[in-house]
C-alpha cells in the first residue's frame, strides 16, 4: 500500500528545464527558438493573456459593469409572510425582536418590510422602511406601523469625527 512518504513520480514524467541560447550544439542556440526577426523575436514581446496582435482586446471592448458604491444603504429584508409565521397577535416587531426570531442576520444599515405573503395578525411594526403595500396590509389587519429614522452612524462617533472642525473665530489683532 502506498502512503504519502513512499510516493514517487512516474518514470519519464519529468523533463529538465530547456536552457535556450547556450550555443549551436544545444539545438536552441543563436535565436533561442524564437526564429528570425519580428515582434515575437524581440524582448518585451506582448505575450500577455488576452493580447490580440494590437487589435483592441476583448476585455477593453466590453462595457464595464459591477460597480458597488461605497456609501450605499443596505437593508435587511423581512416579508409579511415571515411576520405571520413567527410573531403572535399583539406583538411588538422591532429590530431586537427580529434578531431574536432569526429573521434578521448579518450587517445592514436598516430593516425594510415588504408585502410578500399575507398578514392576518395585529402587530406593531417599528422598522426603518415599509413598502406601501406592506403598510396597507398591516393596517388592514388592525396593526400599526412606525418608521424609525435611519441612523447613518452613532452620535458619539460623529461628534468625535467632527470635533474641532467648525468655523473658527477670526483672530483679534494685537494692540
Amino acid at each position: 500500500m502506498s502512503i504519502l512518504t513512499n510516493l514517487k513520480r512516474p518514470e519519464g514524467s519529468w523533463h529538465r528545464k530547456k536552457r535556450v541560447g547556450r550555443g549551436q550544439g544545444s539545438g536552441l542556440g543563436k535565436t533561442a527558438g524564437r526564429g528570425g526577426k519580428g515582434q515575437k523575436a524581440r524582448s518585451g514581446n506582448m505575450r500577455f493573456e488576452g493580447f490580440e496582435g494590437g487589435q483592441s482586446p476583448l476585455q477593453r471592448r466590453l462595457p464595464k459593469f459591477g460597480f458597488n458604491p461605497p456609501n450605499r444603504t443596505s437593508y435587511a429584508i423581512v416579508n409579511l409572510g415571515d411576520l405571520e409565521h413567527v410573531f403572535d397577535a399583539g406583538a411588538m416587531v422591532d429590530e431586537a425582536a427580529l434578531k431574536q426570531a432569526g429573521l434578521v442576520k448579518g450587517r445592514y444599515d436598516g430593516i425594510k418590510v415588504l408585502a410578500h405573503g399575507e398578514l392576518a395578525k395585529k402587530l406593531t411594526v417599528k422598522v426603518n422602511k415599509v413598502s406601501a403595500a406592506a403598510r396597507e396590509n398591516i393596517e388592514k389587519a388592525g396593526g400599526s406601523v412606525e418608521e424609525l429614522p435611519l441612523m447613518a452612524h452613532k452620535p458619539e462617533s460623529a461628534a468625535k469625527a467632527h470635533a474641532g472642525k467648525g468655523v473658527k473665530a477670526p483672530r483679534q489683532p494685537r494692540a
